[in-house]
């Protein structure tokens, strides 16, 4: 009987032996199907990353073009301003008497016609005028240059210097303000 039993386990360790090369290959190919599962998820996780931030840098040049569009003439229309001003401050210059009198009425006449087209073109760009007369101070827009005494409420803007301009949303040039202070 001992025989049988030796010869019975001689059978079995044979066997598992001649098994445990295809075992040791399955637990490989185990090992490795993982591992490629996990780089696999990774590969994904890196490409919607990439993608992700190829949409961000997509969206950002869009922005960056529309905003360059919208506000490439910032310095030129801070250099015409001073054009608007010149021609505001010459007709506000100009007598009551002088406009008129006949000789001069043409001429005034052209000057108005010109600060309304200077005005429209201004406003057809986007450019528009900041209220300030009467308006409590906004930081945002105003400038305070000094105060003066008076009956309006404290902060209230009572007197321009200087009209300010804003182009499309954005500040082009501050409105310079004298705001109201309580009497001594």
């Amino acid at each position: 009987m001992i025989d049988e039993n030796e010869s019975g386990a001689d059978t079995l360790r044979q066997e598992t032996a001649e098994a445990a090369p295809e075992v040791a290959e399955h637990d490989g190919a185990a090992a490795r199907i993982a591992e490629l599962e996990n780089q696999l998820a990774e590969a994904k996780q890196a490409t919607l990353y990439a993608q992700a931030d190829i949409q961000n840098v997509r969206r950002r040049a869009e922005k960056d073009a529309v905003d360059a569009r919208a506000y490439a003439a910032t310095s030129f229309a801070r250099d015409i301003l001073s054009v608007a001003d010149n021609l505001s401050r010459g007709l506000a210059a100009i007598p009551a008497d002088a406009r008129e009198d006949e000789r001069f009425k043409g001429l005034v006449t052209g000057l108005d016609a010109t600060g309304r087209e200077l005005d429209s073109v201004l406003s057809r760009h986007g450019i528009t005028r900041i209220d300030a007369m009467g308006l409590p101070l906004d930081p945002n827009k105003h400038q305070a240059m000094m105060e003066l005494a008076s009956d309006e409420a404290p902060g209230t803007i009572v007197q321009e210097m200087q009209a300010g301009y804003m182009i499309k949303d954005r500040l082009l040039r501050p409105s310079l303000v004298g705001v109201a202070k309580k009497p001594d």
